[in-house]
């Protein structure tokens, strides 16, 4: 098993999140260098027990592990592109925000060049990482993530999701979706209500428990979609979900219905294809097949 004393580890990239993953590192023992562009941002990092590197090649030269947390998959390949044969060999972890076309485009890059490949997707905000509730996609090597688990696990729960290096980024970004859908839902909501003089806050502790408790019917939409039968018994019909009052009391309120009049739309081309009876889960097609 990989110890923290038999691991050099250089971190690139020191943004709120890379310095929260370096932090992570140095406190638990790993001999961690690390590098950013602007180099005032190690600082912190190295009165708690970090190296700086001068350089991105330096970084990479004093660790076996090179941890990439950089702005996006451009920068990915401005910073590492020329350091390509110092990389040959060594196990490049990349925690960067990509694509799942980019992220297999990477491990391809790396493949080529002798780089052991590792693509993670970050389902935490720096704060969080190293604390319950912070979880980490992994998708790549097997030998990979099986061999520096126990680093990983510093930062996360850590899930594995097979050797296609974008899985770990397609479920990343489905997660996202439905966390930002779910926002824009709630400033709606608190939208709606500010004109009749109940702030956010007020709004905010009604949503909570409200929403969480919606959220148990995600198994139940699961179940039909996997299912294939949106007739099934007990679903609420698409024609009985429609939007409408809630469309004209948004536009009441002197308010956008934007947010609304998207989800009317999926609903609505169902409908207008015959399947009005049918369950709200199959909106789903409307998704599927983009009007």
């Amino acid at each position: 098993m990989t110890t923290n004393n038999s691991v050099q580890v250089s971190v690139l990239g020191l943004g709120a999140m890379g310095s929260a993953l370096a932090g992570a590192l140095v406190k638990a023992g790993y001999a961690t260098t690390v590098w950013n562009r602007s180099p005032e941002k190690a600082e912190d990092l190295v009165a708690r027990g970090a190296e700086a590197a001068a350089t991105a090649g330096d970084a990479v030269r004093a660790g076996g592990v090179v941890i990439a947390c950089l702005l996006d998959h451009a920068s990915v390949h401005e910073v590492l592109d020329p350091l390509s044969h110092e990389l040959a060999g060594r196990t490049l972890i990349n925690v960067t925000t990509t694509s799942p076309a980019q992220s297999r485009e990477l491990a391809a890059w790396a493949a080529r060049a002798g780089v052991a490949y590792l693509d993670g997707g970050i389902m935490a905000v720096p704060d969080m990482i190293g604390r319950p509730g912070s979880s980490i996609l992994y998708s790549g090597s097997a030998e990979v993530f099986h061999r520096y688990k126990p680093l990983l696990d510093l930062w996360g729960t850590s899930t594995y999701f097979g050797e296609d290096a974008g899985l770990a980024s397609l479920y990343d970004l489905a997660l996202l979706a439905g966390m930002y859908v779910m926002f824009a839902g709630f400033m709606h909501g608190a939208a709606m209500v500010a004109p009749a003089g109940v702030t956010a806050g007020e709004f905010a502790a009604m949503a909570t428990p409200w929403l969480t408790a919606m959220t148990g019917a995600f198994e139940g939409f699961a179940e039909v979609i996997d299912g294939g039968d949106y007739t099934v018994e007990g679903q609420q019909s698409l024609a009985f979900s429609s939007l409408g009052d809630l469309l004209a009391a948004s536009s009441d309120q002197g308010i956008s219905t934007e947010v609304v009049a998207m989800v009317q739309r999926l609903i609505q081309r169902q409908i207008d294809a015959g399947h009005g009876e049918d369950g709200f889960a199959r909106i789903i097609e409307s998704i599927k097949q983009p009007g």
